[in-house]
């Protein structure tokens, strides 16, 4: 699974640049035979615009979010892509510079106003992002585009407008929620955010929104909060990106990378801050793992212990005899990965990429088991019996359980990530194959399968092409696991015509079944959903 490419030409640089929307669907040149089945719409959103007039955004999670769409029918494929009318992006147009603070950018006052307004505009303090660019998933009918905050923005997926802006502190008590929900086969969505718990204490809440309505109603109306983990520091939640869940239980991974809410709330106000700036590593905590039922939802107090990762994506979870095995993309040690995603640094020559990602976090995915019951053996021994796996569990003289993982892929600075599972079929429960974007020093330039209980893993690369998360998509009469497609975009920036294509590869072997080119550059794009 490791890249066999070098990237000298510096091609990658071309995803981190700004584009125009498209006045109208484009058709696009297919090569190979696309299933008859496949007919729907792949949905992704990512960043679109890197700059406001001469003010440039800083990292990559800053750009205007851009929503794009390859549309299949009939052999046939058409492209389009518009900017969703966010509070930021549209103020942004109208005032010709960055209005509303971005994850690593900070917004300024007005410099044409006075310098009293410009005074009492930063001890208003600065509004939250709405600038959804990492996901969009569906709630009950309707689609909604996400970033990590409070805010989610209804859009059509047909015609790609943006519908309403949603604050989902007016239906749940959350500061914010993740970009990677999970939904059941009925539809019910659960999240997870922090919030204020008893006594001004920091906790995370796991939220549930019910399956569509028969009556037609907002199923957001209808959210609640169904269990809460505590924090381990007080005024210190853990940046969480993604949580786990079997058919029984929310597992909850606590990292040390930590948001400092007294800078949050006290530097942010009176001086140019941004939510980087608010984010510290607790070098001594290591990571705790967390559980919780689903059905009553309630919170297990087991301590779970094991040292200091970086964590950004489940890839999945499921109870095995008694124990709950958790499958994750980590990263190494305390430091924050994100420090690395600058759009300055993932901008640099090929040989500057190399060197600033063997400063970085390194890359591994990794398997822990928790067991349930954790008085099954006495302590010091290993309390993990499946016979599948190396990964142990052992109670210490504190009470506490220390986990040491089984390590299902690493290579030094070879990332699997953006992990993608059946998972319509297989989330929460026991599988075999997971499928990733690879990071070659950061720089996505492969597509991944990897078989979790034989290590056998498979790559889709060429060169010069820097492909996006690959969506699997079920064949309709799938027998195996592995019986259906990979869907991504990639884009060639080396090439003179149609430098961006959806690539449609068969999820047994990687071996390529379509292309659909189009004539226009695609950027980067983070994550996204396939609607049939």
């Amino acid at each position: 699974m490791y890249s066999i490419l070098e990237h000298p030409a510096g091609g990658y640089k071309k995803i981190f640049e700004s584009c125009d929307e498209l006045a109208e669907p484009i058709p696009a040149h297919v090569s190979g035979k696309i299933p008859a089945w496949l007919t729907g719409s792949l949905l992704r959103v990512g960043p679109g615009l890197f700059e406001i007039g001469d003010e440039p955004f800083y990292h990559i999670f800053d750009g205007q979010a851009l929503i794009h769409k390859f549309d299949l029918k009939d052999g046939h494929v058409t492209y389009y892509r518009r900017f969703i009318r966010t509070d930021a992006y549209v103020r942004a147009m109208t005032e010709k510079r960055i209005v509303i603070t971005e994850f690593g950018t900070a917004a300024y006052p007005d410099p044409c106003k006075n310098i009293f307004s410009r005074f009492f505009t930063y001890f208003q303090g600065i509004e939250v992002t709405d600038n959804c660019l990492v996901n969009i998933y569906p709630i009950g009918e309707d689609f909604y585009a996400c970033t990590e905050t409070n805010y989610i923005t209804k859009v059509d997926p047909d015609t790609l407008e943006t519908i309403k802006k949603v604050d989902l502190c007016n239906y749940l008590s959350v500061n914010g929620v993740t970009a990677h929900p999970h939904t059941e086969p009925d539809g019910t969505v659960y999240n997870i955010g922090n919030c204020f718990g008893k006594n001004m204490s920091l906790a995370y809440n796991i939220v549930k929104i019910p399956p569509p309505q028969d009556d037609k109603s907002d199923p957001i109306e209808k959210s609640k909060v169904l269990v809460q983990f505590p924090s381990s520091e007080r005024f210190k939640p853990s940046y969480v990106h993604s949580f786990g869940m079997t058919e029984n239980y929310f597992v909850f991974v606590e990292t040390p990378v930590k948001i400092n809410l007294l800078k949050f709330l006290t530097y942010w106000s009176i001086r140019g801050t941004n939510y980087m700036d608010c984010f510290e590593s607790n070098d001594k905590m290591g990571t705790w793992f967390h559980l919780a039922t689903k059905n009553p939802g309630e919170y297990i107090d087991h301590k779970f212990r094991t040292s200091a990762f970086n964590l950004f994506h489940h890839i999945n979870c499921y109870e095995d005899q008694g124990f709950i095995v958790v499958d994750l993309c980590t990263w190494k040690g305390h430091d924050f990965v994100y420090n690395y995603l600058y759009l300055a640094n993932v901008r640099q020559n090929w040989e500057e990429v190399k060197k600033a990602a063997m400063r970085a976090p390194q890359p591994e995915v990794r398997r822990y088991v928790l067991p349930l019951d954790i008085h099954r053996e006495e302590q010091g021994k290993n309390l993990v019996s499946l016979p599948y796996t190396t990964a142990t569990a052992v109670m210490c003289s504190d009470g506490s359980v220390w986990l040491e993982p089984e390590v299902l892929f690493s290579g030094p600075r070879q990332a699997f990530e953006f992990p993608q599972i059946n998972y319509k079929k297989y989330c929460g429960k026991n599988y075999t194959f997971a499928y990733g974007l690879g990071l070659n020093h950061f720089v996505p330039d492969r597509i991944c399968k990897l078989n979790v209980k034989s290590k056998e893993t498979w790559i889709w690369q060429e060169p010069d092409a820097y492909p996006s998360e690959p969506l699997f998509v079920q064949s309709p009469d799938a027998k195996d696991e592995d019986d259906g497609v990979l869907m991504s975009i990639v884009v060639k920036p080396g090439v003179t015509q149609r430098p961006a294509f959806l690539l449609i590869l068969n999820a047994t072997d990687l071996t390529e079944i379509a292309r659909a080119e189009v004539d226009v550059m695609i950027p980067v794009t983070l994550h996204g959903m396939y609607k049939p």
